[in-house]
């Protein structure tokens, strides 16, 4: 079964824009857990208009399921006295994801030139492992990123899903051939394979069904959002039926 990993960064927005801790955001990852999710992810920003660096170190010993921190490694916090890769070094969660964020980007728009950024990517993805650390590199599905992806020794890649989801309702099939190429690619290439970004209850089962080898996805704003309507407990289950 393809794993299912709870992007709680929303929930976060939601209590910025108030101030205080309301929602509380370690009890919504707590939560998760107990009503199935099987991770629980978050992408601390440098501007920290989400996830705060002090979430990211409080949530790790409260959650007993998978920890994935995703993040630009060039990321330095403008709150703490040092950046990301300082960050996921203190934490040693299961899992860190590298996303080539640009600063004051709305959200991640594009994977790794794992051509241009192969001596750099090799270097980091040493450092994280050499904690123990499994690394996935977030990338396009371009087949020549993903192998040379491959070459930087990182353990998996995620496959950034938006071309999928937004070509999905006109042409399910269509939209999901260079992802099955990539994901063969990837798996040729000896690579776990993760999936996220704009993956929701209308396309993901469609996505599980053609690469079931997917190993996680992670799922942020559409089960966010799903769980206004149904309640987070009821929005899990639904994306964890999707992914049977």
């Amino acid at each position: 079964m393809t794993k299912l990993s709870v992007n709680i960064n929303k929930v976060a927005t939601i209590r910025n824009a108030r101030g205080g801790n309301r929602p509380d955001v370690l009890r919504f990852a707590v939560d998760c857990e107990r009503f199935g999710a099987q991770g629980i992810t978050v992408h601390p920003r440098p501007d920290e208009r989400h996830i705060r660096y002090a979430d990211a170190l409080a949530i790790g010993p409260l959650i007993g399921v998978e920890y994935n921190i995703e993040g630009n490694p060039k990321g330095v916090s403008k709150s703490r006295p040092y950046g990301f890769i300082d960050l996921v070094k203190e934490i040693k969660p299961a899992q860190v994801t590298l996303v080539p964020d640009a600063e004051g980007v709305l959200t991640s728009n594009a994977g790794w030139d794992t051509v241009k950024n192969q001596d750099y990517l090799r270097d980091v993805v040493k450092e994280f492992k050499a904690c123990g650390i499994r690394v996935s590199i977030f990338v396009d599905a371009n087949l020549q990123m993903i192998e040379m992806a491959a070459r930087t020794g990182t353990d998996r890649v995620e496959l950034y899903t938006e071309s999928y989801a937004s070509r999905y309702a006109a042409n399910r099939e269509e939209a999901i051939a260079p992802f099955v190429a990539a994901a063969r690619t990837a798996r040729a290439c000896g690579l776990g394979l993760n999936a996220g970004h704009d993956l929701s209850l209308e396309n993901l089962a469609y996505f599980r069904q053609q690469i079931p080898w997917c190993d996680e996805v992670s799922i942020g704003h559409a089960l966010i959002s799903d769980a206004l309507y149904m309640g987070i407990e009821e929005t899990i289950h639904r994306y964890l039926d999707c992914l049977k």
